[in-house]
């Protein structure tokens, strides 16, 4: 008996969201997923083998993917059109639905709800996304060439983490959505973007060894917003390699300190160089290395989930802990207000206090494991429609989308 579940994928769709057609988005998101065998002729099927039909005129959540992937047994998923969005059979069967499937033009099948048990999104098991610091409701929508423009904004947003920084999240989405169509037009690859932020964090870097520190936040600035923009394209076209994920993410580990180490060097060439350099920037490493300890200590011995999704406050705190963003902002303070040095020592000091926040956090996780046996994430007790008028809600979650209604390009 095989273990591989079949995937057959009916539709003729041809409205493209993010430069994909609905077979392609597919296909792509189907690559990464294991013990599954693609085909395009279900006579081939194993009769006793497992078969999921998916309609490429649907824009399938990943996370419903996944949930219909696990699920064993025989249904029909229906979003509120008449029409399946997916089918899971047994490859006995499949040959039949295909031929239902083809003489039904008009889109009418009735035949599902007579021999498949019929279910909805609310019936598949889906829970918080770790790896986007969110709970967003998952979607399963129609393609059309009439609501392309809401599609593509539904998938931006929803490639955004739900808990980041203030700048990530409510400076830089609108001007990244405009970039990233401009890079799917011009047929660029995330990794393109990623080079080019490397080369800016680089520049700026040495604009801020020589003490260039107005040129050198303009390019840090447009680094940031490259980060931002490299790892959107990826998600919303689909698109990941291993060089690419190791060059966004140790990009992101190792140039921070780097920067404010060239700072620090670039004051002892002007007129107002820092005293105890050295201190300092020993101090702005033990925040930094401290904090970043700390979120992995969280993770490996007290919780599966990120230590910003624990409590509301948490995430509340990710707005503005010493991350890059946050830093930048108080070193452009420092420019703009001629005082580069203060602006470094804003940093140093922001480093510290946030690193003690981390610090109280992990020993009250530490004392709640030991009290409770496990710690729970916030965002698995609330529903992002029914709790809208919670705060945390609005700002950390987006409310289901509704094709009915204008939408709004970033609501999250």
């Amino acid at each position: 008996m095989s273990t591989s579940t079949y995937i057959y994928i009916f539709g003729e769709s041809e409205t493209r969201i993010w430069g994909l057609t609905g077979r392609e988005r597919l296909q792509r998101m189907l690559k990464a997923k294991k013990q599954i065998t693609l085909t395009e002729d279900v006579e081939k099927i194993p009769i006793s083998a497992a078969v999921l039909f998916l309609n490429a005129n649907f824009l399938f959540d990943a996370r419903v993917l996944s949930a219909l992937l696990a699920i064993d047994k025989k249904i029909a998923l229906y979003s509120n059109e008449n029409c399946p969005a997916a089918i899971r059979t047994d490859g006995n069967q499949a040959s039949r639905l295909l031929r239902n499937l083809n003489n039904n033009k008009s889109q009418n099948y009735k035949f599902v709800l007579l021999t498949t048990p019929r279910i909805g999104l609310k019936d598949l098991k889906i829970d918080v996304q770790q790896n986007l610091k969110k709970k967003d409701p998952p979607y399963l929508l129609p393609i059309s060439e009439a609501n392309r423009r809401l599609l593509e904004k539904e998938l931006f947003s929803g490639s955004y983490k739900g808990v980041t920084d203030l700048v990530t999240k409510w400076l830089w989405p609108v001007p990244a959505f405009w970039a990233t169509h401009y890079c799917v037009r011009r047929g660029w690859q995330p990794n393109h973007v990623t080079y080019l932020s490397v080369v800016f964090a680089v520049l700026a870097g040495v604009a801020f060894w020589f003490g260039l520190f107005g040129i050198g936040l303009l390019m840090g600035w447009l680094m940031t917003f490259l980060d931002t923009v490299d790892g959107k394209l990826a998600r919303v076209t689909v698109t990941s390699s291993r060089l690419g994920d190791v060059l966004d993410h140790g990009l992101d580990i190792i140039h921070p300190p780097l920067w404010y180490l060239a700072w620090g060097v670039g004051l002892a060439g002007t007129s107002i160089p820092l005293a105890s350099l050295d201190m300092l920037m020993w101090l702005m490493l033990l925040g930094y290395i401290g904090g970043r300890l700390c979120e992995g200590a969280f993770q490996l011995w007290l919780a599966p989930f990120d230590m910003f999704i624990w409590h509301k406050l948490d995430s509340f705190n990710r707005l503005i802990t010493a991350r890059r963003n946050p830093n930048l902002i108080l070193l452009s303070y420092g420019w703009l207000t001629d005082q580069p040095d203060f602006g470094l020592l804003l940093v140093v000091l922001w480093h510290l206090i946030s690193t003690a926040i981390l610090i109280w956090r992990l020993i009250i996780g530490w004392r709640t494991k030991q009290k409770e046996g496990s710690l729970k994430s916030w965002l698995q007790d609330i529903d992002p429609a029914r709790d809208r008028k919670i705060w945390a809600v609005k700002i950390f979650t987006r409310p289901p989308i509704n094709l009915r209604k204008p939408y709004p390009l970033l609501s999250r």
